[in-house]
């Protein structure tokens, strides 16, 4: 596995952003709150982290929902997978919603999310009045069935 440095700082209480497990491709990443969250049911709330990122050019931070929290919970991120620039400064901020029958209340300190670092590719595009022939062509949305 490859590893890059980024520059981080925590104005929480919590610890880094880390692996839990050797094969993890996302850090989790915990709420800072001075008091807990109630989420109730399909409702959404902005949490922050307490954690700020500098990551270098050509790279961009995920943001994630975690899959225990969603199947007991019914605890979603929206914008998911969510965008962080490497140019973006702010503290990270994670969109929660509730989409269970139940209200949920988030902790300080639970972890929330995950985040995942990728590189980018940027695009360049190049006009032009015909494309490559392929076998699924212009099928979309279900063409292939169940």
């Amino acid at each position: 596995m490859q590893s890059i440095t980024i520059n981080i700082i925590n104005k929480s209480s919590n610890p880094l952003p880390s692996y839990e497990t050797i094969g993890s491709s996302g850090m989790d990443i915990r709420a800072n709150l001075q008091s807990p969250v109630k989420l109730e049911s399909m409702k959404r709330a902005l949490i922050p982290t307490g954690l700020f990122i500098e990551l270098p050019l050509g790279y961009e931070a995920q943001v994630r929902p975690r899959s225990g929290l969603a199947i007991k919970h019914g605890i979603t991120c929206l914008n998911s997978p969510g965008t962080i620039d490497s140019d973006y400064r702010g503290e990270i901020k994670i969109v929660l919603i509730n989409l269970s029958d139940e209200s949920f209340t988030i902790q300080h300190g639970e972890r929330i999310a995950q985040m995942i670092i990728l590189p980018v590719f940027k695009a360049e595009w190049q006009v032009t009045n015909i494309l490559n022939e392929t076998k699924r062509g212009e099928g979309g949305f279900g063409h292939t069935g169940k």
